[in-house]
């Protein structure tokens, strides 16, 4: 069974920074697209960051300039470095890897932006 665990949430005040990181248990993701999704209270859950397994990266509008997605294929691990965090970045970020090895979800790790 594959598991994709999710570290590195917490509070932290507005203008701050965080780094998720998300390990899988397995390896053969090399050839996988990851990124990472979000879910706030109240709103559907959205894509914020991907990383194909070329390395290609893309964002969400929202967080350009702020994030960076990154991955270390030896390790299989995917990373999201968050900085300049405001509020409205609060919510559950969820860990995801699609392709060829199949489709995996994090269970999620809480990000919380307050004074």
């Amino acid at each position: 069974q594959v598991q994709l665990v999710e570290s590195g949430g917490g509070l932290v005040q507005p203008g701050g920074s965080l780094r998720l990181s998300c390990a899988a248990s397995r390896s053969s993701f090399s050839f996988n697209d990851m990124g990472w999704y979000r879910q706030a209270p109240g709103k559907e859950r959205e894509l914020v960051a991907s990383i194909t397994s070329g390395s290609r990266t893309d964002y969400v509008d929202s967080v350009k300039g702020r994030f960076t997605i990154s991955r270390d294929n030896a390790k299989n691990t995917v990373s999201l470095q968050m900085n300049s965090l405001k509020p409205e970045d609060t919510a559950v970020y969820y860990c995801k890897t699609w392709g060829l090895a199949g489709i995996y979800w994090g269970k999620g790790t809480l990000v919380t932006v307050s004074s």
